[in-house]
């Protein structure tokens, strides 16, 4: 099989996500990789596609990205003998993954630095979120996403080793193109050998995670050593802990059991035009999707902080323009930091000033899209059930008809907000104080009127924000009879230009 066959060939992945952003991510791959197969359960999608890797690896709700070895029916049973006939079985699944893998390093190697493939004996780290940089980026430029003191081992073998970065593939150009030329004689031999021999060179660890009944009689390392060695023994494939040419992927619960190869170290949630990280940035991307930002659309984030959602949306829809607010002087600092990284900074312009009075003129932008602040992780001695009133308000005043809201909110938030929303019926002794004439003509005694008549509700989305959840809402400006509490309503088409009152 050579390059050629690969190319023609549609290829099955997986990529891991959060706790509600499968839908997002169901929706990106049809739309941007024309996927076919489409699958999901929780925390992962599956799907079918011809495109290359480089545009699969542009995927932005997607947290990490896998070559999908084999997907099996959940184990009836929990012996030894059924995890290697199920999972390993006569080993082709394997053979033929490890084939398409090595065409797809080859595929990264081609485009990209080595550092972002998986790299042989480099466990994967989490990543934290970076901590705050006082000099200027242009001072000492910084590795994007990347602080080493601060990683994590994510801990999926019993091996507590870590390659240092000289010794592994994106440190060593020699055994880059070794590996290359290695890869380049793997394609392209076909001498009617068996893939087992073509592959049975291949070293290679396993990484398992279980759940349900499995885990109660085996442990995490008694599954990844059952499965390594009949992968062994089947194939003549090397186990290594310390310095694998490739890691197997292993998840399995009482529904679902899952095998794939990790194709990239960095998770694909790592974004390399962002110097400073605030709200996950799966999580932003998710939002200005919602925001239905068009070529020429003027956005608004009027709690910024250090920029990410703007960020995310600059880089989805080149044709519109985006303005960042921040009443934090220092937030404001990293977002103009971020900016110039990001080169974004022709189409982002960033003011200081409080999202309780956005110095804009009624009807201006098309599209508002806020993270409202939790006070859990920064804190915040704003009392944000007080003020959301008064911030919701202002949003709806500058947006357009027709224009969108999004926001991020906490569930108590989001329940207050739905509340102030949703019309109220009114106890039957306050009612006959109510008088039948209200700001645009006859209304209904027995309920009140909603805060924001004139933002429409059209989805609602729970998602994982690590240690605790937040709720996307998205709302739609409609032309209404019921002027705003601040002044004249918006008419239809009126537009106005961004005004920052400076």
């Amino acid at each position: 099989m050579n390059d050629s066959d690969f190319q023609s060939c549609a290829l099955q992945f997986y990529c891991t996500a959060g706790n509600g952003m499968e839908s997002f991510l169901i929706q990106e791959v049809k739309l941007k990789l024309a996927a076919k197969d489409v699958d999901h359960i929780p925390g992962k999608v599956f799907f079918t596609t011809f495109v290359g890797i480089k545009q699969v690896r542009e995927l932005k709700s997607a947290e990490r990205l896998f070559l999908l070895l084999k997907r099996s029916s959940p184990l009836l049973g929990h012996s030894e003998s059924q995890i290697k006939s199920r999972l390993v079985g006569d080993g082709n699944d394997w053979t033929a993954a490890v084939l398409s893998w090595r065409f797809l390093q080859r595929e990264i190697m081609r485009r990209d630095s080595p550092a972002s493939m998986v790299l042989p004996g480099c466990k994967r780290k989490r990543m934290e979120e970076e901590s705050s940089v006082d000099t200027p980026y242009f001072d000492k430029p910084p590795t994007v996403g990347l602080d080493r003191s601060s990683q994590e081992l994510a801990d999926h073998m019993s091996s507590a080793e870590v390659c240092r970065s000289e010794k592994c593939f994106g440190g060593n150009k020699n055994e880059v193109n070794k590996v290359d030329t290695d890869c380049d004689e793997e394609l392209q031999k076909d001498n009617g050998d068996s893939f087992s021999t073509r592959v049975s060179m291949v070293s290679f660890r396993v990484s398992c995670r279980c759940s349900g009944a499995l885990s109660r009689r085996f442990s995490t390392q008694d599954v990844s050593r059952i499965i390594g060695m009949a992968a062994s023994r089947q194939l003549g494939w090397k186990v290594d802990l310390r310095k694998p040419d490739l890691e197997v992927n292993v998840y399995i619960s009482d529904d679902h059991c899952v095998l794939g190869i990790p194709l990239f170290r960095l998770p694909l949630a790592n974004r390399s035009y962002m110097k400073t990280t605030g709200l996950r940035s799966t999580i932003a991307w998710a939002m200005t999707s919602l925001s239905d930002i068009k070529p020429g659309s003027r956005v608004l984030d009027p709690m910024c902080g250090v920029g990410t959602i703007l960020l995310e949306a600059a880089q989805e829809y080149r044709d519109a323009f985006f303005l960042g607010m921040d009443v934090d002087g220092s937030q404001l600092v990293k977002a103009g930091q971020n900016v110039e990284f990001s080169e974004h900074r022709n189409r982002i312009q960033l003011i200081q000033a409080s999202c309780k009075g956005i110095p804009l003129s009624s009807c201006s932008v098309d599209a508002v899209v806020c993270d409202i602040p939790f006070g859990k992780k920064f804190g915040n001695k704003t009392d944000m059930a007080a003020c959301l009133p008064t911030i919701v308000n202002e949003m709806e005043r500058i947006l357009c008809v027709g224009g969108t809201l999004v926001l991020l909110l906490s569930p108590q938030l989001s329940c207050l907000l739905k509340k102030v929303m949703t019309p109220q019926p009114l106890p039957s002794h306050t009612q006959e104080e109510k008088t039948e004439l209200g700001f645009g003509g006859v209304v209904d005694p027995s309920v009140t009127r909603s805060l924001f008549p004139s933002l429409e509700p059209h989805r609602y989305h729970r998602v994982s924000l690590g240690a605790i959840d937040g709720i996307i809402h998205k709302y739609v400006k409609i032309q209404t009879s019921v002027p705003s509490l601040r002044g004249a309503d918006c008419t239809h088409g009126q537009t106005h230009p961004l005004e920052t009152g400076s």
